[in-house]
């Protein structure tokens, strides 16, 4: 498979400068006598933010560290430490393959990552503050939590929140299944190691984040892209049942999960690829140093049913309205995942998209009909754009349908604005918005203005007033309806940084992904309707 497409490249020595000053300036803009709180694992040491009384832990242990024997296994204990641990820089990204919009995570990606990060506003026992926990986007190949300045917390913390920011394991090492792994597994169940991962750190969050001031009777659980996919995932894993209580998902549908034997059939091809014997592959492979490993197998497929981790597909479990019954935030981007094909590649991903009939319907909506050559739109550009955007945007509008079909508080959005100078808003343009954090340079970086700062503050209210109660809605900010889908009411995060309400988002254009996707449950797929998880 290629890199994500929909992912912008970074300028590197801009980045990695960036990373340089972050990690190397914390010191300077935080009080080393910091607060020191007990945790799974044994004690660890804060540092002091600017005001003197937040605080930043980073780098905390959440798992024991998944090397040697235990790659490929569900995480296990943190292990113990004694004395006092000083948690004042975040850990290592998970190893993860250079894609040249990652590269400097790439570079600094170690095998050994199952950490997290607490910000906090107020650290001490017993506190009740909300707490919201981010899964960073990258494909599930790659990416960074903590290690990447733009999850900075000292922002989004000022609103009264306890934020955790995740690191799990990625690609080979957090997504690879093959007989052998299952035949050995407890559960009967290989690969999802990531969403295991990501399980592991809300039960830490569960049992620890009362120390640093949250309610883990409180718990929002948010993402972006592959975060977002793995949210909508984790609402439908019995893993995580009773882990979190309210949640967000921000450019990402779950997808349809790839079988048991799809899923192994694909590793033992990895495996074979890789050199590895035909018996024994599992502890050959164990055998290879990370680099190695990542060299031969840089790609791999995401998540797969595997009984245990997924009982069935996710985006069955929304239809069916089998998932956490928890308030719910979900939106897109005006462009997100463009569709880079010819308009003859245009119909033919479309065609084996719907099926004929709609297909023909679509072609016309994009201007594709009759060989011509494509629509564009001042929002949401050109055919490609269009088509690759509303495969993301469309199906999560869907799944959010489906959840408010449930009986479950539903709100929907899209985001419009665009980081200055780009000329349209584009799949991440959405993290600085969210957390604060508006930065010159990155991959996130722009000529940000005032209103991009007060967009940035109606953002935060709208997700922080959410964690606190579960309703975005309050003082401040224009009222956000609840979606349905009769009234299909969004909010609009507008070009102007203005914000209104909106309905029918994409209209006759979502209407096809609606008929498509609201089939009967098991019905037959073609191969090229279960890579695009439709």
């Amino acid at each position: 498979m290629k890199p994500h497409p929909g992912f912008p490249s970074a300028p590197r020595r801009a980045l990695a400068a960036l990373l340089f000053l972050f990690l190397a300036g914390l010191a300077g803009t935080a009080r080393a006598d910091g607060p020191v709180v007990a945790v799974s694992g044994g004690r660890i040491a804060g540092v002091l933010l600017e005001d003197g009384k937040a605080a930043a832990f980073r780098g905390i242990p959440f798992a024991a560290p998944p090397v040697g024997n235990l790659r490929w296994r569900e995480p296990m204990p943190v292990e113990p430490w004694d004395g006092v641990r000083q948690a004042l820089r975040p850990g290592p990204a998970a190893a993860q393959p250079s894609l040249g919009w990652n590269d400097d995570f790439a570079k600094a990606g170690s095998e050994d990552c199952l950490y997290l990060d607490v910000w906090t506003p107020s650290p001490g026992v017993g506190g009740r503050l909300p707490v919201m926990v981010w899964i960073h986007g990258g494909a599930n190949v790659a990416g960074a939590g903590g290690f990447d300045p733009l999850y900075d917390g000292r922002q989004l913390i000022r609103k009264g929140v306890v934020l955790v920011v995740v690191e799990y394991r990625l690609g080979v090492f957090g997504f690879f299944s093959h007989p052998e792994l299952t035949a050995e597994s407890p559960h009967h169940a290989s690969g999802n190691y990531g969403l295991m991962d990501q399980a592991a750190a809300l039960r830490w969050v569960r049992d620890n984040i009362s120390q640093f001031g949250g309610d883990p009777g409180n718990v929002t659980l948010f993402g972006q892209s592959a975060g977002s996919m793995d949210v909508l995932a984790l609402m439908t894993t019995p893993l995580a049942h009773g882990l979190f209580h309210r949640a967000i998902a921000e450019s990402g549908p779950t997808l349809y999960s790839w079988t048991v034997d799809a899923a192994e059939n694909a590793g033992t091809q990895a495996a074979a690829a890789a050199g590895a014997p035909a018996r024994g592959s599992i502890s050959y492979l164990r055998t290879l140093p990370p680099g190695e490993l990542l060299r031969r197998i840089p790609w791999i497929i995401a998540g797969s049913t595997d009984g245990w981790v997924l009982p069935e597909n996710p985006a069955d479990a929304f239809r069916e309205g089998k998932e956490a019954r928890v308030p719910l935030i979900l939106g897109s981007m005006a462009v997100e995942v463009p569709d880079a094909g010819t308009p003859e590649v245009l119909r033919r991903h479309i065609s084996a998209f719907f099926g004929e009939g709609r297909a023909r319907r679509a072609e016309i909506l994009y201007g594709l009909a009759g060989g011509g050559t494509g629509s564009t739109d001042p929002l949401y550009g050109n055919a490609g754009e269009q088509w690759g955007s509303d495969v993301y945007r469309c199906r999560l509008v869907v799944q959010g349908e489906w959840h408010a079909r449930s009986g479950n508080p539903t709100w929907e959005y899209e985001l419009d604005r665009a980081i200055p100078p780009r000329l349209h808003a584009v799949h991440s343009g959405d993290l600085p918005y969210v957390f604060g954090n508006l930065l010159k340079t990155g991959s996130q970086g722009g000529d940000f203005r005032d209103e991009d700062r007060q967009l940035s503050e109606k953002v935060q209210a709208y997700w922080t007033r959410f964690a606190s109660t579960g309703d975005p809605n309050g003082p401040g900010t224009a009222s956000w309806p609840e979606h349905d889908g009769a009234s299909r009411r969004f909010l609009v995060f507008g070009t102007d940084a203005c914000v209104r309400v909106s309905t029918d988002q994409r209209g006759p254009f979502c209407d096809l992904f609606r008929e498509t996707m609201d089939r009967p449950v098991g019905g037959p797929r073609s191969e090229e309707q279960a890579r695009t998880g439709n």
